[in-house]
């Protein structure tokens, strides 16, 4: 039986992500993403074997909407394909393409412009629609119930999530990559209650944008990168349907996708690693995912965001401050990369990626990476 063929990241890109992009159309985010991903690599789109897409056509407000969009992905008489969930599963969908030996170089992009829908309803239109729906249950709801079983059994107080909220806003204010430059000081981002216990704060802001990232086989990255990034060990789970069936202060899903992803990468401790980019719908969710990474242990993942922790956690500054719902996951596997690719220090080689779907954080995909030596 032939071993799978190692698959690398050749490039990656993302658009600034905005709150709002009223001049620009769906087809701009993607060909603009699409386009910098291949900067600077020698392949061109004839050179693509495939294209596999994330995005939502509730979100897009039509039907099988990606066919609109093939020419943007440079997709046209192509092998495409639609994965109606975050770009991390898509990626995972083109990596096993390549390591299985169907192709050599293909095209991942995700995007989503939540700026011209009501994500409310996109959520709860995820809810089963007889039992769950009807009752006005939405996202909001979910988080703040989370929250609240959470930070009783951790015997935390609402205030101490503000360090989570400020780290990840200080660092995507300093992130070139997301449209704003300073953290929201108003009293209504730090004091509106949205969903009890969460404050507005709290909560992760839709954004639009899109993000490409090109696969291809070692070979190839070889000759097009001085320093590949290899994909490692890939792992996704995904929880109960029903909110009600699921445990509302951890992330057993989490858990059991980064397990697989460790255990195919050759069982790292999660802490090994240099640069943890991670995503969640809210802080209380960002404290849950580390601690099913095994980053911290139960309950005590706030002590990661005290002053001298030392461990690299979403220095893009995540999705809290800039949500691209269908894209997130993939936007944290580009800044890994990123700071692999480009990163000040030499011996920062490897990355633990983590991206989340579904209602209330219900589905989980981790990643990792390695930079070439």
């Amino acid at each position: 039986m032939t071993s799978p063929r190692r698959v690398a990241v050749a490039n990656s890109a993302q658009t600034v992500f905005a709150y709002s992009s009223p001049g620009l159309q769906h087809i701009d985010l993607i060909t603009a993403a699409a386009v910098e991903a291949l900067k600077g690599t020698g392949i061109r789109i004839d050179d693509i074997d495939f294209v596999i897409d994330s995005g939502s056509d509730f979100l897009d407000g039509r039907s099988i909407s990606n066919c609109g969009f093939l020419g943007a992905m440079g997709a046209n008489r192509k092998e495409e394909s639609r994965v109606e969930e975050d770009g991390l599963w898509s990626l995972s969908y083109a990596a096993n393409k390549i390591a299985g030996g169907s192709a050599e170089v293909g095209l991942v992009i995700a995007y989503a412009k939540p700026s011209e829908s009501d994500n409310r309803n996109f959520w709860t239109g995820l809810l089963e629609p007889f039992l769950q729906r009807p009752t006005g249950f939405d996202h909001l709801a979910a988080a703040g119930l989370s929250a609240q079983s959470y930070l009783a059994r951790a015997g935390l107080e609402a205030d101490v999530l503000r360090q989570v909220t400020h780290k990840n806003w200080h660092a995507a204010a300093a992130n070139p990559e997301i449209e704003f430059d300073e953290v929201p000081s108003g009293r209504e981002f730090w004091s509106e209650s949205v969903a009890t216990p969460l404050r507005r704060s709290d909560l992760a802001h839709p954004a639009d944008g899109a993000v490409a990232v090109l696969l291809t086989t070692g070979h190839i990255a070889d000759q097009i990168s001085p320093r590949p990034i290899w994909l490692g060990g890939i792992g996704s789970a995904i929880d109960q349907h029903f909110f009600s069936a699921r445990e509302l202060d951890s992330l057993p899903a989490a858990a059991a996708a980064a397990r697989t992803a460790l255990d195919r990468a050759g069982s790292p401790l999660a802490t090994d690693f240099d640069v943890v980019e991670v995503s969640a719908s809210s802080t209380v969710g960002e404290l849950m995912v580390l601690e099913a990474l095994g980053l911290a242990e139960p309950y005590s993942a706030i002590e990661l965001y005290r002053e001298g922790a030392g461990l690299n956690i979403n220095r893009s500054g995540g999705a809290l401050p800039a949500d691209v719902v269908m894209a997130s996951g993939l936007a944290r596997l580009h800044s890994a990369a990123s700071q692999l690719r480009d990163g000040a220090r030499e011996d920062q080689r490897t990355a633990l990626v983590h991206g989340t779907g579904g209602f209330a954080m219900q589905n989980h995909c981790v990643v990792t990476l390695e930079a070439a030596a």
